[in-house]
């Protein structure tokens, strides 16, 4: 549920929105979700100072309700 709403976020937010995927790995402290985007969209993401990756990180850890939740947001070139 958690990434599907983070990919539905964050579709909203880039120009290439079939470019942006979510993968969720567990971690010992709770789950990782990885966010690759188009290299072009990766500083709409982020935001000036991170504001918009610290402001998706706020949503989704509110929706969060297994335990704490980190985001990771990458290009789609790295690997």
């Amino acid at each position: 549920m958690l990434a599907e709403a983070l990919e539905h976020l964050v579709r909203g937010i880039v120009d290439n929105p079939d470019d942006v995927r979510v993968a969720v790995k567990p971690l010992r402290r709770g789950d990782l979700l990885e966010v690759r985007v188009h290299p072009d969209d990766l500083g709409r993401v982020i935001g000036r100072g991170g504001r918009t990756a610290k402001a998706l990180r706020t949503v989704v850890g509110a929706l969060a309700t297994d335990g704490p939740v980190r985001i990771d947001v990458v290009d789609v070139d790295r690997r």
